[in-house]
């Protein structure tokens, strides 16, 4: 879908393979025409982009804030195609009339003398972003609440003839066959404040961005194809502040099947000089022991993943390591065992640190299970959460957050407990059923971390 351009966001929880998607793209459609098509592969690193709303935006009022980080993007998003036209052709336009004089234009315009063009994306961003910090401080220093105007706002921001530079940049652009513009990261490195209302402006003026720059090439006859890769969680938030929901096409990557996992595995196995058409099940008993506590041992692994096909591939490299270190020749039952302890650990404060993303302070909540049951009533869980200091009227708010995380699940009986996964990630369908389960209502802390918290499984 993302590589027929009916994708605009690719939205999916980490470690359920964006970033692959990305590198994928980006390199199918690099290698399938080298000169005609122009590849942005954009990773804004989001700590500096706090930075940008901590040294300005802060300061402004609504209004001027949403135009301001809309001009910004624009702005970044003309540069960044600009740069890449001149550096794709720097070799080719000494050699080819039919562009050689665009070329030139087209690099005098670019090369203004207070704009850094050296350095990657990041670097380039930063700079100018202390560029306009210095702007700003010099003209509007100690004011709050500050109102600009449209002039105002392309002075403080722009450094060259932006009218020019896009008629240049069109003109161009009609020597080449598409655009991708391709952005991942955009929501990672936030500090431990949690994402705020302006977090959510410079996310979502993005993508508004994006479709403008689309609409304005499409114009010209000028192919254009953005992706924007999302975290879901922070996806979810943008969507609650959007009125115009449903309006960007979008798939959700997130993992329900066992079977796609295993597919997952397979293929990494098989690359390494095994017949493609090799069942799974044959490349798996070459590497692993066939069970483990009495489950077949890949559903075992899988269960303990969070269905995140990046956590499976931890779990089964940390297993790997550790019969490599003790020169078995096929991963056995001490193995996996201490495989998963060392991966159990990991995976805790890797989903700690991401509930405290989206909500500071909440990721503590997870060290309120420690040596606790596999499974808690209702009321024992709401007396864990209380006992440990969590206030009661942000009890309901937490069970929530470790639900939408895969943390705990809801115990429909003895043999059988679901997670957020079994309900193809549907909150308000897991909420359905645990309100009607409500006076029988067991939850299960997720497997996965029972060894963390020393929680005994048996």
């Amino acid at each position: 879908k993302s590589l027929r351009g009916e994708v605009h966001l690719c939205v999916g929880r980490k470690g359920s393979g964006k970033s692959a998607i990305f590198l994928q793209i980006r390199d199918k459609e690099r290698n399938r025409d080298r000169s005609h098509n122009i590849v942005l592969d954009l990773k804004p690193e989001g700590y500096k982009l706090v930075k940008f709303k901590e040294i300005v935006l802060n300061f402004l009022e609504e209004g001027t804030l949403q135009h301001t980080i809309m001009a910004f993007w624009e702005y970044v998003l003309l540069l960044e195609i600009c740069h890449k036209l001149l550096i794709k052709d720097k070799k080719r336009h000494l050699t080819d009339h039919n562009i050689f004089e665009q070329y030139e234009r087209l690099s005098e315009l670019y090369h203004v003398a207070d704009y850094d063009t050296e350095g990657d994306f990041s670097e380039r961003v930063t700079g100018l972003i202390e560029k306009i910090h210095n702007e700003y401080q010099e003209k509007f220093s100690g004011k709050e609440g500050v109102r600009l105007s449209s002039s105002q706002v392309t002075e403080l921001l722009y450094r060259h003839d932006v009218k020019l530079l896009k008629t240049e940049v069109l003109s161009y652009m009609k020597h080449k066959d598409i655009l991708w513009l391709l952005f991942d990261n955009i929501d990672k490195g936030w500090p431990t404040t949690g994402l705020e209302h302006e977090d959510l402006i410079i996310i979502r003026a993005l993508i508004e961005s994006t479709r403008k720059i689309e609409r304005q090439f499409n114009k010209f006859n000028i192919e254009v194809k953005s992706i924007i890769f999302l975290r879901n969680d922070v996806y979810e938030l943008l969507v609650k502040e959007t009125s115009d929901r449903g309006k960007e096409a979008n798939v959700m990557l997130d993992w329900t099947d066992p079977d796609l996992l295993r597919e997952l595995v397979r293929l990494r196995i098989i690359s390494n000089n095994i017949k493609q058409d090799t069942p799974f099940k044959s490349v798996w008993l070459r590497i692993f022991t066939s069970h483990y506590n009495g489950e077949e041992s890949s559903q075992y692994l899988i269960d303990r993943s969070l269905m995140r096909p990046r956590f499976l591939l931890n779990l089964i490299n940390q297993c790997k390591s550790f019969a490599i270190n003790l020169n078995h020749s096929i991963i056995e039952d001490d193995d996996i065992k201490k495989g998963l302890e060392a991966y159990s650990s990991d995976l805790l404060a890797d989903i700690h640190y991401e509930i405290d993303d989206i909500s500071p302070g909440s990721g503590e909540a997870l060290y309120a299970f420690i040596g606790c049951k596999r499974s808690l009533r209702c009321e024992e869980l709401d007396k864990l959460l209380y006992d440990f200091g969590i206030k009661e009227e942000l009890a309901e708010k937490i069970i929530n957050i470790l639900l939408w995380y895969g943390f705990i699940g809801l115990q429909i009986n003895v043999n059988e407990t679901k997670y957020i996964y079994n309900f193809n990630y549907n909150m308000r369908l897991m909420q359905g059923v645990g309100k009607k389960q409500k006076e029988n209502l067991y939850y299960q802390i997720n497997p996965a971390f029972w060894s963390a918290l020393l929680i005994e499984e048996n």
